[in-house]
């Protein structure tokens, strides 16, 4: 699956080393190799004067294969850069203090004792004047998140709880009881409770208890408070019913602030009294937009901030005087950003070829966010509240940018049920007309992902292969609202399979299509799509399934969102009758039908899309005579982390399809 909604991402040198092959690159196609040239931008916080900005930079070491991470501080009125962390390569999470004069960040650092291996995540604070960083936490299992204290004297933070040590004969004993975790659990899971520490580093306080987790939180302007994120258990499955508590740190009580499912980002008003979250706009979450709701912490009074804006909603800040926000999310093929008044109608900010992440905003209104344009991957883009006319301050990725691309065009058409349609179609460079092209679909996982024109690195690598390469938004994309993303529930695979076929015939009849090669591909619910599309329409001269669900039954006993998928089939497969239901929308039920030369790929360790469900595609294929190859990586995850099995992962998938491209090649 995507990571919607599964998932819930800071002295002047300028940076030229993470630039490999700069000059080299100009002028030429992407290939799969160039993934190398790719920097990751993410994370940006401004200093709260907002002159300085802080971004997180993430370039592919392949020697070492891992990504390296470096905080860079960007000055916001001139763009100069320095790097504040060369010495380290997994940073993350920057946060400004109060007075802008530190920065804190997580790095990972390597358990100690002989009984210990492995490595945990710590936080580290950072003098803006100069020097090294100091640790400030030592939790033994790992932060997870932090947060400064209002003052700027404390760090608060989460970590979970130890495992109990065991004496004796049962030290042996690893038995645990199984809840709604992922079969490759391998120990019980512990609650993550709060603490606080002095930023000078010290003795920690424990600040909660029990067996509920806290999956995130915020600390309120004066201090007093925090908005915890509270699951009722700490295994995987719980975090669809998450709800809100207010803790206050002076006498330890709380109280209940949101009492239904709720989602982060949770953002404090700047005078405190009203609360920010996000939440499903429907009893279904992730089948549904999401909206940002407001929680006065004064009354019993919940409204939907965001109500007149159908789109789902993804990142939120408020503006300094705390009378409207900034949010963003998807609309159409666009990223988007909405000015959104508390007691108004929504501004949807024209930012032109930017396609912008979540904003983060200062008290003088200036405005940093990454965004992508659609031959440009991320940057780091500034804006003043009021003008909103953004300018790029950065140049991470000029490699790719000055590649010879193809073109990016939204496509929009007439689908079935009553839908328009949209998806965005990437040409070959040098595209001529009157010529037609391989066709290669390349299907957005979720299902409430999306594609949209931000530029796509491995679509313009295939487009570079001289194909056209079309990404469809088929019902259940967060791109249209609540009526088409809703539309998924109880239709897995029928009616996004007949969106996805209207706009492939769409291209057929512009007459730019070599229909005899024609390819399906795509990672999780895109896996899903593709096994779904080869199953029940003909005319594929390959597929790829990665990372694919085709069985309900395995994704809803063994995922690590396990019963989440009851809120799109139904209910459970175990209740009044719905098996058959689970069978009917799992492609395996139709997997004999398949004929297409198809290429297979998963982690062995994948907890949201089990590989299980590979196995049982492959054998389905390879037992009916259909050329079949599956091929795995040995490593955790629903996708690769390193680079060197993600570069390998791409360059199976492209040569798969030109080797079956191949044989009809005298037809261009």
């Amino acid at each position: 699956m995507s990571t919607t909604p599964f998932h819930r991402q800071w002295a002047g040198t300028v940076i030229l080393a993470c630039v490999p092959s700069l000059v080299l690159a100009q002028g030429r196609r992407l290939e799969v190799d160039d993934l190398r040239l790719e920097i990751g931008v993410s994370s940006p916080v401004l200093s709260p004067d907002g002159s300085q900005a802080v971004v997180t930079t993430s370039t592919p070491n392949y020697e070492d294969n891992r990504f390296d991470r470096t905080l860079v501080l960007v000055d916001v009125g001139t763009g100069d850069e320095r790097d504040l962390t060369p010495q380290r390569h997994d940073v993350r999470e920057p946060r400004w203090s109060p007075t802008g004069d530190e920065l804190a960040f997580t790095d990972s650092v390597k358990k100690s004792g002989k009984a210990e291996n492995g490595e945990s995540r710590q936080v580290f604070v950072l003098s803006m004047g100069g020097g090294e960083a100091r640790q400030a936490t030592e939790a033994h299992e790992g932060v997870r998140t932090f947060a400064w204290t209002a003052d700027g004297t404390s760090i608060l933070y989460t970590a979970p709880d130890a495992s109990p040590k065991l004496e004796g004969e049962e030290r042996h004993n690893k038995s645990f009881e199984v809840g709604d975790n992922s079969y490759l659990t391998l120990a019980a899971p512990m609650p993550v409770h709060l603490w606080s520490v002095p930023a000078e580093g010290g003795e920690a306080e424990r600040l909660t208890e029990g067996v509920e987790s806290i999956d995130g939180f915020v600390v309120s302007p004066d201090g007093r408070t925090v908005a915890l994120e509270i699951v009722p258990l700490p295994h995987t499955g719980e975090g669809i019913r998450s709800t809100i508590r207010e803790l206050d740190l002076e006498s330890g009580k709380t109280r209940e602030l949101v009492d239904e499912p709720a989602v982060t980002p949770l953002r404090f008003s700047p005078d405190g009294r009203t609360l920010a979250y996000g939440r499903s706009r429907g009893p279904e979450p992730g089948f549904n937009p999401n909206g940002v709701f407001l929680k006065s912490l004064d009354s019993a009074e919940t409204i939907d901030a965001t109500r007149r804006i159908d789109r789902s909603l993804r990142g939120m800040s408020w503006m300094a005087d705390g009378r409207s926000i900034l949010v963003s999310g998807t609309d159409l093929t666009a990223q988007a950003m909405w000015h959104q008044p508390l007691d108004g109608a929504p501004e949807r900010l024209a930012l032109g070829d930017i396609h912008a992440g979540t904003p983060a905003v200062a008290d003088n209104g200036t405005i940093v966010f990454t965004g992508r344009e659609s031959d440009r991957a991320s940057e780091l883009y500034s804006m003043s509240a009021g003008r909103w006319e953004p300018r790029r301050l950065t140049s991470f990725n000029d490699a790719l940018a000055e590649m010879t691309l193809g073109r990016v065009e939204t496509v929009v058409w007439d689908g079935p049920d009553g839908f328009e349609q949209n998806g965005v179609l990437v040409y070959p460079p040098g595209y001529e007309q009157q010529r037609r092209y391989p066709l290669v679909l390349s299907i957005h996982g979720g299902p409430m992902g999306a594609s949209g024109e931000a530029f796509n690195t491995f679509n313009q690598i295939m487009a570079a292969r001289g194909w056209l390469v079309f990404s469809p938004n088929y019902r259940g994309s967060s791109t249209q609202g609540k009526r088409f993303q809703s539309a998924v529930i109880n239709d897995a695979g029928e009616g996004p399979g007949r969106d996805v076929m209207s706009g492939v015939q769409v291209l057929k009849e512009r007459g730019i299509v070599d229909e005899a090669r024609v390819a399906v591909s795509g990672w999780s619910y895109g896996g899903y799509m593709t096994a779904w599309l080869t199953a029940h329409y003909d005319g594929w001269a390959a597929a790829m399934a990665g990372a694919a669900v085709t069985d309900w039954f395995d994704w809803y006993n063994m995922a690590d969102m396990n019963t989440w998928a009851g809120f799109g089939l139904d209910g459970s497969p175990w209740l009044n009758d719905n098996a058959m239901n689970y069978w009917r929308q799992s492609p395996m039920a139709y997997a004999h039908q398949i004929r297409t030369p198809t290429l297979i790929l998963s982690n062995t360790g994948d907890e949201r899309v089990t590989v299980s469900q590979s196995y049982k595609l492959y054998h389905a294929l390879k037992d009916n005579g259909v050329e079949v190859e599956f091929v795995v990586f040995p490593v955790p995850g629903h996708f690769p982390a390193d680079p060197v099995h993600r570069r390998d992962l791409r360059r199976r998938w492209v040569e798969w399809i030109a080797r079956h491209f191949e044989p009809s090649a005298a037809s261009e």
